[in-house]
């Protein structure tokens, strides 16, 4: 039960972090399409209010490419191995 109740608070506080997050990124957006002079993203939803949700969704849905000749453990890894180099140093 305790777990439970451990697995219920810990979303209660990570989901107002990542949509907080999510709407940070696109005002940050907007003010970046305002110094540039062009259009924000406004395309989906009203005034945008829908595009941090948009791009989850076409985050989560991209493919993953590995290319045919490479060997597929080394090339998932690099990525993780150069991030994790980077943060012990």
């Amino acid at each position: 039960m305790q777990t439970i109740i451990n697995v219920i608070i810990s979303i209660l506080l990570i989901v107002p972090i990542i949509l907080s997050v999510a709407f940070f990124t696109l005002a940050e957006r907007k003010i970046m399409a305002s110094i540039h002079r062009r259009e924000g993203p406004n395309i989906i939803g009203l005034w945008g209010l829908l595009q941090p949700f948009a791009d989850a969704v076409k985050l989560l849905l991209k493919e993953i490419i590995i290319p045919f000749k490479s060997y597929s453990f080394l090339f998932i890894l690099a990525p993780f191995l150069g991030l994790f180099l980077s943060l012990i140093t």
